[in-house]
């Protein structure tokens, strides 16, 4: 196989996403493979250059086996491997030499896929054309353009792309960045005419080409004229690029106004803040990935994380780890209820202020217990009877108290259309002129909502 020195990389990339599979010992890849790379693939033969002579040692008297069983699932041909140190290999030029070396340090976790990013109205839409792009490389949305608040999930897209060409499209080759890292090898590589016309030929050699946080270059005057030829290089390629910011486009200050006008050339999407309902999935999903047992969360325990840390998912991530951190150290309990969070996550949240503040997630709250049902069941898209009740009278009191949109009220019900809300709401107002019990109902709700 003459493959060229990035595509040995790539395949050694994906060879250690595959053996992370069977070995999930980091302290393996970071002790033994740190600094490894395939040297050469010749008649059956994969020489791999790893860090030292003990881990030639251990390599290949312990793993030689399941990395070959590795490389015949990524390559699709068997091969022998053979391990050795650099200080034994010939290395033909000095630019070889460096491109071997442009974003060693760029790992990507292969737990980050479409099927572990759970999606609901706030991120469907930039799922659906992450995977789009991914099996559709440079037909139609190109580039791709993903932007958002930091921690809603852009990076996760991003290396669920990678590792879907790395499963699913042999021969493709993918390569993702943040785009400091692009910046410092850009600077890292300036020193000569050769290695910098190394550095574009080596990004420009991918099939997908992905750049996470564009904004952190906007005032990188040089790195921008560069990206801008590898942008047009790998554009006029039919080549897929993959671009997240925290802006829209038209807002990157101190771009130049070619590459904006690029940048909204293809298909711009963007992440909203999750709505309860997805937040709740995701620590659902969060609790099952953790092997926790999902029947020892109160579900109310969910709702009270999703509704005062949904401004992002790394809110949500360090409150459920709060939690989990406070009933392993400070309070051993086998069921976590709503006492519990309450105690665990005081220094985080101002419970009290959180529980008698007026707003339309303390109405849907006061409603779920009045009807022994959870918030995520009243914002769902159940259409059970009693679900469906409880959801008009929460959207009329949220209407009436608040005075809140239609809009607004139809996107903390998930996504809801605004005639939706208005029927259901209207459906509330024609109850309480000749059913004196939804009178009650209302002001009992009520009542509750003050105390």
């Amino acid at each position: 196989m003459n493959e060229t020195i990035s595509e040995l990389r790539s395949s050694w990339q994906r060879i250690q996403n595959e053996l992370a599979k069977s070995i999930e010992d980091r302290h393996f890849f970071d002790v033994y493979l740190g600094e490894s790379y395939i040297h050469s693939i010749e008649n059956g033969k994969m020489t791999v250059v790893v860090g030292s002579n003990l881990a030639v040692t251990i390599l290949s008297t312990k793993y030689t086996t399941q990395i070959e069983d590795a490389a015949k699932a990524v390559l699709g041909i068997p091969v022998r491997v053979t391990f050795n140190i650099k200080e034994n290999i010939k290395v033909n030029t000095e630019v070889s030499e460096a491109k071997e070396t442009f974003f060693k340090s760029q790992i990507i976790n292969p737990s980050l896929t479409f099927d572990s990013f759970v999606s609901g109205p706030s991120n469907l839409e930039a799922k659906q054309a992450a995977l789009y792009v991914a099996q559709n490389p440079g037909k139609g949305f190109n580039p791709l353009f993903i932007y958002s608040n930091s921690g809603l999930g852009k990076t996760h897209l991003m290396q669920a792309i990678v590792n879907y060409v790395h499963e699913n499209m042999p021969g493709k080759k993918a390569l993702y960045c943040d785009s400091i890292d692009f910046f410092n090898e850009f600077v890292r590589f300036l020193g000569g005419e050769q290695k910098g016309t190394a550095f574009k030929d080596y990004c420009t050699s991918f099939d997908f080409f992905l750049i996470d946080d564009i904004q952190n270059i906007a005032s990188k005057e040089q790195t921008l004229v560069t990206f801008f030829e590898i942008f047009n290089s790998l554009y006029a390629q039919g080549k897929q690029i993959v671009i997240t910011s925290d802006k829209h486009p038209a807002e990157l200050k101190s771009f130049d106004e070619r590459l904006k006008s690029r940048f909204a050339s293809g298909l711009t999407i963007t992440i909203n803040q999750p709505d309860v309902q997805t937040c709740v999935a995701i620590l659902k999903n969060k609790i099952e990935n953790s092997l926790l047992d999902i029947n020892a969360f109160d579900p109310k325990v969910l709702d009270l994380i999703a509704t005062n840390f949904s401004k992002n998912i790394r809110d949500i991530d360090n409150a459920f780890n709060k939690l989990l951190w406070y009933v392993t150290s400070f309070r051993p309990t086998k069921y976590i209820d709503m006492e519990i969070a309450y105690e665990a996550l005081q220094s985080l949240i101002d419970v009290k202020q959180s529980k008698q503040k007026l707003n339309e997630q303390r109405i849907i709250a006061v409603v779920a217990d009045y009807y022994n049902k959870t918030p995520s069941q009243i914002t769902s898209t159940s259409r059970q009877g009693d679900l469906v009740f409880a959801r008009h009278i929460a959207m009329y009191l949220i209407r009436k108290m608040l005075d809140t949109p239609y809009t607004k009220i139809g996107m903390v019900f998930g996504g809801r259309d605004h005639s939706t809300v208005m029927n259901g709401v209207e459906k509330v107002e024609k109850e309480l002129k000749t059913n004196p019990n939804i009178e009650q109902v209302i002001n009992e709700v009520k009542s509750r909502l003050k105390a």
